[in-house]
C-alpha cells in the first residue's frame, strides 16, 4: 500500500463501493451502540484513515486472545491488517524469526513514534526480575517498558492483560500483574475476557482509527459499547428467572428445557460483557445458549472467586456473594412468596 493511499482510496481501488462502506461502517457503529450520526462519523473517519501500525505483545497467555481475533466476522483478520491496520509485530502470526523480528518491532517504532498503538496480551511476571517469562534475551517487564515508551495508547488484550488473569490466581506464583499495574503514563484500554469476543477487538480498532480518539469507558477501562451491560439484563434466558424456573443441574427437564441456569451457577448477573448480544462465531452462539453458565470471566479475579458452579446469592448486582444452594432456594422461594402475596392483594382490592 503505497504511503499516501488512505483507506477510503483502498477500498476503491477494489471495488467497494461507498454504498457498501457506509453500510459497513452503520452496522459497526449500531453494534457500538452510536447514533446514526456517529455512524456516519465513522464513515467518514474510517475512509480518511490512513494504516495505523500496530505491534502486538505476548507475554503470560495460552494464545487465546489470537485465536480469538483471527476468528473476527467484522472486520475480518484479513481485513483488519490489509486495510485497516499495518500488523508491525505479532510472534504467533508472523512469519520472520529471531532478530529479524526484533528488528521489525524497534523499526516500527522509530518510524511510528507517538503514534504507533501496543496490543498486549498476557500477564507480565514481576518474579525472579521477571526472567519467568523472556523473549529474546529480554524479559517481558523490559519489553513492555520499552515498547509502550513513545506509543500513542495501549490496548489489554484479555483478562491476562487487563487484570493479570489466570497467572495472577493464587497463590501467583510468578508474580504476575496487569499492563495498567507497569505502565502508568499512557491511555490504556482494557477488552477483557478469556478470550475477548473478536469484534470487542476490532471495533475498538476501528474507533480508533475513525476517531483517532480513545473510546468511552468504563471504571475499569473497558469499552462501554461493549462491556456497558451485564449479560444477565441482555440474557434470552432471562424471563425465566424472573418466574423463578431454574434449572437444578445441566441435565434435569429444566437445563432441557432451556431455563435460567442462576442455580447452577451462572454469573451473567455480576459480568458486563457483549456475549449475549454480539455473541461468538460470527453471531452464531454464546456459553449460555450453549447450555452452560457464564463463568464471568471478563472481570477481575474472576478465577479466584469460587466455583464456577456455586451460585450467587439473591442479590443481583456487583455485591452479589457465592452461598450455598439451600441459602438460594430460600431467597427465591422468599421471592416467589412475595409475589404470591402481592397477587392475592391485588386480587382482593378488585374483588
Amino acid at each position: 500500500m503505497a504511503d499516501f493511499e488512505t483507506l477510503g482510496e483502498r477500498l476503491a481501488a477494489h471495488g467497494v463501493s461507498r454504498r457498501a462502506f457506509v453500510k459497513y461502517a452503520s452496522w459497526l457503529g449500531s453494534m457500538m451502540a452510536l447514533t446514526p450520526a456517529a455512524s456516519r462519523a465513522m464513515a467518514e473517519g474510517l475512509a480518511k484513515a490512513r494504516r495505523q501500525s500496530v505491534i502486538w505483545l505476548s507475554f503470560q497467555e495460552c494464545t487465546g486472545c489470537t485465536e480469538s481475533i483471527t476468528r473476527s466476522f467484522g472486520p475480518t483478520l484479513e481485513d483488519l491488517i490489509f486495510d485497516f491496520i499495518s500488523l508491525d509485530y505479532h510472534h504467533t502470526l508472523m512469519a520472520a524469526s529471531g532478530e529479524a523480528i526484533e528488528h521489525a518491532r524497534h523499526q516500527a517504532m522509530e518510524a511510528n513514534k507517538g503514534k504507533y498503538i501496543v496490543a498486549v496480551d498476557g500477564a507480565i511476571p514481576l518474579g525472579l526480575d521477571g526472567m519467568y517469562s523472556a523473549t529474546a534475551g529480554e524479559s517481558n517487564l523490559e519489553t513492555l517498558k520499552a515498547t509502550c515508551k513513545d506509543a500513542f495508547a495501549i490496548i489489554s488484550i484479555g483478562t491476562c492483560a487487563a487484570y493479570g488473569g489466570i497467572p495472577k490466581a493464587s497463590p501467583n506464583p510468578t508474580g504476575a500483574v496487569s499492563v495498567g499495574d507497569i505502565v502508568k503514563d499512557k491511555p490504556i484500554i482494557n477488552i477483557p475476557g478469556c478470550p475477548p469476543i473478536p469484534e470487542a477487538m476490532t471495533g475498538t480498532i476501528a474507533h480508533l482509527l475513525a476517531f483517532g480518539k480513545i473510546p468511552e469507558l468504563d471504571h475499569l477501562g473497558r469499552p462501554k459499547a461493549f462491556f456497558g451491560d451485564n449479560i444477565h439484563d441482555r440474557c434470552y434466558r432471562r424471563p425465566y428467572y424472573e418466574r423463578g424456573q431454574f434449572a437444578k443441574s445441566f441435565d434435569d427437564e429444566g437445563a432441557r428445557n432451556g431455563w435460567c441456569l442462576y442455580e447452577v451457577g451462572c454469573k451473567g448477573p455480576i459480568t458486563y460483557n457483549a456475549c449475549a448480544t454480539t455473541k461468538w462465531n460470527a453471531g452464531v452462539s454464546f456459553p449460555i445458549q450453549s447450555g452452560h453458565g457464564c463463568l464471568g470471566c471478563s472481570e477481575p479475579d474472576f478465577w479466584d472467586k469460587g466455583s464456577f458452579y456455586t451460585p450467587l446469592s439473591g442479590s443481583i448486582g456487583p455485591t452479589a456473594k457465592l452461598v450455598g444452594g439451600a441459602a438460594l432456594a430460600g431467597a427465591v422461594a422468599g421471592v416467589a412468596a412475595a409475589a404470591v402475596a402481592r397477587s392475592r392483594k391485588s386480587s382482593l382490592k378488585k374483588g
